[in-house]
């Protein structure tokens, strides 16, 4: 295989499961260096990482910090700066769902605890890390978005909502730091098979599936494989663009 990542440092957060950890595996596949974020020390995890490394010939450094506490997460980034490391790529996935819930009856201090988390905590990371980017004239930041940001489907209004701004934010990003050679993308996947849809309303899953031009849900590597394409150079001249990875799904019910 073509590793398309060679010699390139990546950081991911929320790289210990479900998507986050599929990106992770699928980078190392590919050669990259890898800086993997995640909230708890996990000896599984370091384990598995410990293998995928071995593997692949690669680098995988994890690092442990809560994403909303900004004193951890200088840290973290002191311990990133310290290996002087040239920053080639950001995957930024960390992030929670919220049980669903309509717009009348949702509760604002949950809906301020994941724009916490899924908003201003990543924008805060990326802070920290485009300014090391910016330095070297070069990289890749990539949001792990949702096509609920851009349909407004069955998902909970504060995380449609916050998906929309996690776009928006990415195309002024990319407007700002595409002076210094740095790219900023979105993936947006459609219902993807991972262990955090398991708490979802099934009906409402299984309702979608109409919808879906391919009539599957989508697999973790399937959007772990746009993540790694969007980091490449092999999209060198792609940025302020939304990539939907969600088969086809075209909902054609309002209230979805």
């Amino acid at each position: 295989m073509n590793r398309l990542l060679e010699e390139k440092t990546v950081i991911i957060t929320g790289s210990n499961r479900g998507i986050g950890y599929a990106i992770l595996d699928r980078m190392a596949k590919h050669g990259a260096r890898i800086f993997a974020c995640a909230r708890k020390q996990n000896d599984e995890f370091e384990k598995n990482i410990t293998v995928i490394a071995e593997e692949n010939s690669v680098e995988i450094i994890p690092l442990y910090f809560d994403m909303c506490d900004s004193e951890a997460m200088r840290e973290a980034v002191k311990r990133i700066r310290a290996t002087r490391y040239i920053l080639d790529i950001l995957v930024n996935n960390a992030g929670i769902l919220s049980n669903y819930q309509r717009f009348n009856m949702m509760s604002m201090d949950d809906a301020r605890k994941l724009y916490d988390v899924d908003f201003f905590a990543q924008m805060e990371f990326t802070q920290f890390i485009s300014r090391l980017m910016q330095r070297n004239k070069t990289g890749s930041i990539i949001y792990i978005s949702s096509i609920a940001g851009m349909d407004a489907f069955f998902a909970s209004f504060d995380y449609v909502s916050c998906k929309a701004a996690i776009d928006a934010a990415m195309k002024q990003q990319a407007r700002e730091l595409g002076q210094f050679g740095i790219r900023v993308n979105s993936v947006a996947p459609g219902i993807i098979e991972t262990d955090m849809i398991e708490n979802s309303d099934s009906n409402n899953l299984k309702s979608i599936l109409p919808a879906i031009m391919l009539g599957r849900f989508g697999q973790m590597e399937e959007v772990a494989d746009a993540v790694v394409f969007l980091g490449s150079s092999m999209s060198s001249y792609i940025t302020g663009q939304i990539l939907r990875i969600d088969g086809g799904t075209n909902p054609p019910r309002a209230n979805w």
